[in-house]
């Protein structure tokens, strides 16, 4: 064994080997190291500023909260409130409208003032006011916005608008697509089985969150087995109007609208004899019940003055509208009218709301068609179409539509189950 002394005698030896062995290393004093820059990524900005530069308040408007309310509990003055309220546009934003639910932000000063600098109102999820105090300056500004063009299909199992939601869609699709054929197409006659396809666009912020239906560029419905093509095409590159034409260049509008009321179903048609739920006996029946809930609006199908605005005891509340020297409509049993005699209406304006008022036993609207003073089924008539398509028009709408068309035939049908 080993004795101290010659222990430390042969960890000398081992180590002057071990040094004499690696003559080769580099002197770690001498090596020179190279220094990497990682490039720091700037902090992004939301609403415009750097959050990091502030305390940031989130919050949202409370029931009962006024903009002087909420500034008052960040310790601004009544004054300063004035100022800016004096001093900046309804345009930019309008004070007396702060609405529940709103979110907001406030920016302050980081020092031990904690002073508010910038207020930011969302007023949608795309536009929103940046209300600076220090300038009493307002800016009005929107969140970039990515639009793409999707295309679908589907199938009516019991009602376009479930149809919709079936296939994921933004409810507005439900409401938009009624509106394109709502002169062509009877929609209390859609049947199980129909088939619908679209090309729409949709707006998203910062290329992910959405934020709402664009337009529908192109649909077809094929209803009995008829395929209905409507294009979305502008018609006055001054002010940018568009309208929708079928594959022909023919307008889907009508001189009158289908129904006079959106959503509901035929409870009653026009014929010469039905059995009266009130009176209890066979009478005739000269119009079209539409059943709805009660305060459902009812429009006008089309263009006119409103002759007659009142109520009788079998009409209940009822409005009479003449169209032309041809035409004339009547609306019954509103719950309450919305127009007077003497009021020239637009088609589609809301001229009252569904109820039950007169002779009826559920809420309900009764909607009557003249002809040359006789009363007749408007859905046996042959009605005008609206204006057509300027003929100067057809060459450049043809040669919009080519590609749109062919997008939409190549979208496949959702198969009938």
């Amino acid at each position: 064994m080993l004795k101290p002394f010659q222990l430390r005698i042969y960890f000398l030896l081992l180590g002057v080997l071990i040094l004499s062995c690696n003559d080769d290393v580099e002197d770690p004093s001498e090596v020179e190291t190279e220094k990497v820059e990682v490039e720091k990524m700037p902090e992004p900005k939301v609403f415009g500023f750097t959050l990091s530069d502030y305390e940031v308040v989130f919050d949202t408007v409370k029931r009962g909260e006024t903009f002087g309310t909420i500034m008052d509990s960040h310790g601004v003055s009544p004054a300063k409130v004035y100022q800016l309220t004096e001093g900046i546009p309804d345009s930019v934003m309008n004070f007396k409208r702060i609405n529940y639910g709103k979110p907001y932000v406030i920016l302050k000063s980081k020092d031990t003032t904690q002073r508010v600098e910038h207020f930011v109102y969302q007023k949608s999820k795309i536009n929103y006011a940046v209300i600076s105090l220090d300038s009493v300056k307002g800016e009005a500004k929107s969140k970039p916005v990515t639009i793409k063009q999707k295309s679908t299909s589907g199938v009516i199992s019991s009602s376009l608008s479930a149809a919709i939601d079936e296939a994921g869609l933004d409810y507005l699709l439900t409401n938009r697509f009624a509106d394109i054929y709502q002169w062509s197409v009877d929609f209390f006659k859609l049947q199980k089985g129909d088939q619908f396809k679209l090309i729409y666009k949709e707006k998203y912020i910062d290329d992910t969150i959405y934020a709402g239906l664009q337009s529908i560029d192109a649909a077809v419905l094929k209803h009995k087995g008829r395929e209905f093509y409507a294009f979305d095409f502008e018609i006055d590159s001054t002010t940018g109007r568009t309208d929708y034409f079928d594959e022909n260049a023919k307008t889907l509008r009508s001189f009158f609208l289908k129904a006079p009321l959106k959503f509901s179903r035929i409870s009653s048609r026009y014929t010469g004899r039905r059995f009266h739920p009130v009176q209890k006996r066979w009478k005739a029946h000269k119009g079209t019940d539409y059943a709805a809930s009660t305060g459902t609006p009812i429009w006008s199908t089309a263009d006119g003055v409103v002759t007659k605005a009142s109520y009788t005891r079998g009409n209940g509340n009822y409005v009479k509208i003449r169209h032309t020297n041809k035409y004339s409509t009547q609306y019954l049993h509103m719950s309450r009218r919305a127009v007077k005699a003497g009021q020239y209406v637009k088609q589609g304006e809301i001229i009252g709301y569904v109820g039950q008022t007169g002779l009826a036993t559920g809420p309900h609207v009764c909607y009557r068609f003249w002809v040359n003073g006789r009363q007749v089924d408007p859905y046996k008539q042959d009605l005008p179409d609206a204006e057509p398509m300027k003929e100067e028009l057809k060459p450049s709408y043809f040669e919009f539509i080519t590609p749109l068309k062919a997008k939409i035939d190549e979208v496949e049908y959702k198969e009938v189950i």
